[in-house]
């Protein structure tokens, strides 16, 4: 990836001095989890700084809102995040707040660590921002290089910001864990469970750039925006049994389900037996137990239960997975070739100003998404 970008860039370089030093920047921040009362707007949030070599500070043009912000703000997850920021406890008495949440970013470059040899200051760049360092709802953030990938060339901030969380979600269950590629996918029968959100819209187009039969199951208002996308069939769940609708179809080869409950407990029989058809779920318990049974019991519970469901289901001629979202640059770098060749294109909502940051949040939970919730945090894009 370094030797790739390193043609006519700068070798590596040490840290810059902005020409004002800053220690205060405008951000979207929580300072307890709650509903949307919780949501702050503050201009004395700490400027990010670099600690170690591999980091960029990133200046935010664009972010994008994602289900994840929601469960955070509520405080979903805290004990499992709050363990990864860190891990030996040594911050006696410290907490996660003020946090500022936000996945997606878009933006510029405007400093480098010392070991970075592949960025420099003024590059157009995007970047899906772990879960437990601070989000991207703010004026500046902080990256190790290797979350972050050269911006698509095609498309604005306000556009780029829709797609890394999403994209790299669904890059995680059908290629990572689910073992699909652009030589393995032709013809396959591929099962999409909520199509026609951020993570669906993006899952639909990645197969279809894959040369697979994509079956997308979402509301019939959003029909139009998933044929349109590529999918083959489209069933909408609204109009009947969903599980009978699905039986007079011919079995699948993949289902990647974005909806969980009691899709679950008849999805599997919708695949072909014994011919290595999988099945990648992204609704998995595994924060929920961590907050319910503390770090310890809730991971020993998890892996019981992928442990249990995963045999049961082998048994049964298929395989049973789950998959999780997973920062990564190189991710983003094939992501945006698919971009600039015109085979994925965001799928937006609605796009609001920085200052109408708590109207999003509300418009997102609203739920029935059409595409992703972005912010221009800079208001000419």
């Amino acid at each position: 990836r370094a030797l790739r970008w390193a043609s006519g860039r700068s070798p590596a370089r040490g840290l810059r001095a902005s020409p004002q030093a800053r220690i205060a920047m405008p951000s979207w921040v929580i300072d307890r989890y709650g509903s949307n009362e919780v949501l702050r707007f503050t201009r004395e949030m700490m400027f990010p700084i670099i600690h170690f070599p591999n980091e960029v500070i990133i200046k935010v043009h664009a972010a994008s809102l994602n289900p994840i912000d929601l469960s955070m703000r509520s405080g979903y997850g805290a004990t499992a995040l709050n363990m990864k920021r860190d891990p030996l406890k040594l911050k006696t008495g410290e907490t996660e707040f003020p946090l500022t949440l936000g996945r997606d970013v878009s933006g510029v470059v405007m400093e480098c660590g010392l070991g970075v040899s592949y960025f420099k200051p003024g590059d157009e760049v995007w970047a899906a921002i772990p879960p437990w360092k601070q989000g991207t709802l703010s004026e500046f953030v902080v990256a190790s290089g290797n979350e972050v990938s050269f911006k698509p060339k095609c498309l604005s901030h306000t556009e780029a910001a829709a797609l890394p969380y999403v994209g790299l979600t669904a890059w995680s269950a059908l290629n990572q864990v689910g073992g699909l590629n652009q030589s393995n996918c032709s013809g396959k029968r591929i099962l999409i469970l909520g199509a026609s959100g951020g993570v669906g819209t993006f899952a639909v187009q990645l197969m279809k750039a894959w040369d697979a039969h994509v079956t997308a199951v979402c509301s019939h208002d959003a029909s139009t925006l998933v044929k349109k996308l590529g999918a083959n069939d489209v069933i909408d769940y609204r109009s009947g049994n969903l599980e009978e609708q699905l039986k007079t179809l011919p079995l699948f080869d993949f289902i990647l389900d974005n909806v969980g409950g009691s899709t679950e407990k008849w999805a599997l029989d919708l695949l072909k037996k014994w011919s290595g058809a999988t099945y990648v779920t992204l609704v998995t318990p595994f924060l929920m137990n961590m907050d319910k049974l503390g770090v310890a019991d809730g991971m020993l519970q998890t892996g019981v239960t992928v442990g249990s469901k995963t045999l049961k289901h082998l048994l049964k001629g298929v395989h049973y997975r789950w998959a999780f979202f997973m920062p990564s640059g190189p991710g983003l770098d094939e992501i945006a070739e698919l971009v600039d060749s015109g085979k994925i294109q965001p799928v937006i909502d609605e796009v609001f100003s920085f200052s109408e940051v708590p109207k999003a949040f509300l418009k997102l939970e609203g739920g029935h998404a059409r595409g992703k919730t972005v912010i221009n945090v800079i208001s000419k894009q």
